[in-house]
């Protein structure tokens, strides 16, 4: 599925959003604006029903974030939409960046960076708003949050027992654990297979068993309308949207239950709704396959010296040969590495590293090429740490006490000047998961994902066929109440797609299904490699998107930058 947002200096990328006038009324209404589709006969608002009355009625307090030049407040949101009264909520960080000239300020202007699992407000709080052209950042408050169960959102999802409960669990360990040998990339026999299954069961029950009141409440349907509380509480009419990778679909599914809420919208780096878990993988393992084609036939341009071998296939021969040893056994590291107390790196983690470093060629290609060639010579140390990032510290933030109202505090009214203490634990692979298994069904039955072994082999080789194995953590997951579907969003206005052409986490090839299922439509293509567009293809897509964002200018078919 989706990857976490990726890293570039300075501010963080896709993969990967005035105090405010509370708003009693819900309903935007059938205002008009330039380029609105016609809607289709209205519909019951989602949101107007009195018992979200409180929430939509909020105002948010603003203080100083941790990092200077930011402002942050926290929203409070019902956890289950169904029933909204039962005390139960999830109290959301916010962080605003303030618009370079109030004076023409259009409004807020909410992101999500991506995941799903990004923290928004830590992806604003280092330069994030940097990936916006000046002229964006100049006419609107940039703001973003961290999505329910994510970050510093108050309950956070976690899948990883505290140290107490890891010793508590180990004392009353009940059943023999899962076998630690190497796992295949593409399991084969009986026995990989029991253990890929095993192995995934034990992931499935470790989230169950630390977070299973909240997994049924974390999926994008309740987050699109978590946003648009936010919005109402950011004292906007109608939302101003842009969404990097994972934040094409949160903001897909805003449009579909909002469509005349819509000002404007921008989707980077596309994930098309109408795909099934299986088309997902196919689609996303074969963007990863050509990125990684893509390494192998540049690397010499981009790397220089660095490259690893002489010639695109040598290289090709080098990262197929660093597989098959890792699945022998886990490649060497160095004591201090992350990876020494599992053995050194295993298939998995070489695999990973190498399609991670596909997100941004311009700054990952050459440290991975000096990785690998010292992989190849028998230390993976460096391979290893490309990935990994220092966790802001975390400190206790207890969930504040449920009740059926919505209280100053909960809303981040406290009265108080204090700066604002969003740290966190890092909890990004727990939310890639439990969303990712919530928002799109999957099959119960094990030999669903063996019969999808050989398609996705033939059509992305070991990316292939690892994306099936690992989708079979979802086998057990809950159910979501969304199908694969294509767009339904009668009455939103031109929604602007941008797809790179060689983007290997989010094909082109699904910004141009998505672009085409909404009503109005408009794709950007920018040729290049990497994902997402915005923020890192240059003055070309820059000028285009804030024209649309700004003066709702819309691109013309055939775009291209």
């Amino acid at each position: 599925m989706n990857h976490p947002v990726r890293r570039r200096p300075a501010l963080v990328t896709a993969l990967a959003l005035a105090c405010s006038v509370a708003l009693t009324s819900c309903t935007a209404g059938p205002a008009t604006g330039p380029g609105r589709a016609s809607a289709s006969p209205a519909t019951a608002d989602p949101a107007s029903r009195p018992d979200l009355k409180a929430f939509y009625g909020q105002r948010l307090r603003w203080t100083d974030c941790d990092t200077e030049g930011y402002v942050c407040a926290r929203l409070t949101v019902p956890r289950d939409y169904d029933d909204p009264g039962n005390g139960k909520t999830f109290v959301l960080p916010v962080a605003r960046a303030e618009a370079g000239k109030p004076d023409r300020r259009i409004g807020s202007l909410v992101y999500n960076p991506g995941g799903p699992g990004a923290a928004g407000v830590q992806s604003l709080e280092e330069g994030m708003d940097e990936a916006f052209g000046r002229a964006a950042r100049d006419r609107f408050d940039i703001v973003t949050f961290d999505p329910r169960g994510v970050g510093a959102s108050v309950p956070a999802l976690t899948c990883t027992a505290s140290e107490d409960e890891a010793e508590e669990e180990e004392e009353e360990e009940a059943e023999p654990p899962v076998s630690e040998g190497v796992a295949p990339l593409h399991p084969r026999t009986e026995e990989e297979r029991t253990a890929a299954a095993e192995g995934a069961r034990a992931a499935t029950e470790d989230c169950e068993r630390h977070s299973g009141g909240l997994l049924r409440h974390v999926g994008t349907q309740d987050a699109a309308r978590d946003l648009d509380v936010l919005r109402a509480a950011l004292g906007e009419r109608e939302l101003t949207y842009l969404g990097w990778s994972y934040g094409t679909s949160l903001g897909t599914a805003y449009a579909e239950l909002f469509p005349r809420r819509v000002r404007a919208m921008v989707l980077d780096g596309a994930i098309d709704p109408s795909l099934d878990w299986s088309q997902r993988v196919l689609s996303q393992s074969a963007g990863f396959r050509r990125s990684v084609d893509d390494y192998a036939d540049h690397c010499a341009e981009i790397a220089g010296d660095s490259c690893p071998a002489d010639s695109p296939d040598a290289v090709r021969a080098l990262i197929e040969g660093l597989y098959t040893r890792a699945e022998r056994a886990p490649l060497p590291v160095s004591e201090d590495s992350s990876y020494a107390e599992y053995g050194g790196m295993d298939a998995t983690a070489v695999l990973d590293a190498v399609s991670m470093a596909m997100y941004t060629p311009e700054d990952q290609w050459e440290p991975l090429s000096r990785a690998l060639a010292a992989a190849d010579a028998g230390d993976a140390t460096e391979l290893g740490a490309l990935d990994e990032e220092e966790p802001a510290p975390a400190e206790e933030d207890p969930a504040p006490e449920e009740t059926d109202e919505v209280t100053e505090e909960d809303s981040g009214d406290e009265g108080s000047g204090a700066t604002e203490d969003l740290t966190h634990d890092d909890n990004e692979g727990a939310a890639l998961t439990a969303v990712n298994c919530l928002d799109v069904p999957h099959p119960r039955d094990l030999d669903a994902y063996w019969d999808a072994l050989p398609r996705a082999e033939k059509a992305a080789g070991v990316y292939g066929t690892a994306g099936v194995t690992a989708e079979l953590t979802c086998r057990g997951w809950p159910s979501g109440g969304r199908t694969p579907h294509r767009v339904d969003a009668d009455g939103v206005v031109p929604v602007l797609v941008v797809g790179t052409t060689g983007d290997p986490s989010t094909p082109y090839e699904e910004a141009v299904s998505l672009a085409d299922q909404f009503p109005g439509g408009m794709l950007l293509t920018y040729e290049g490699m990497g994902h997402t567009a915005y923020g890192r293809g240059g003055a070309c897509v820059t000028e285009k998107v804030d024209a649309y964002l700004v003066g709702l200018k819309p691109v013309r078919p055939g775009a291209t930058c």
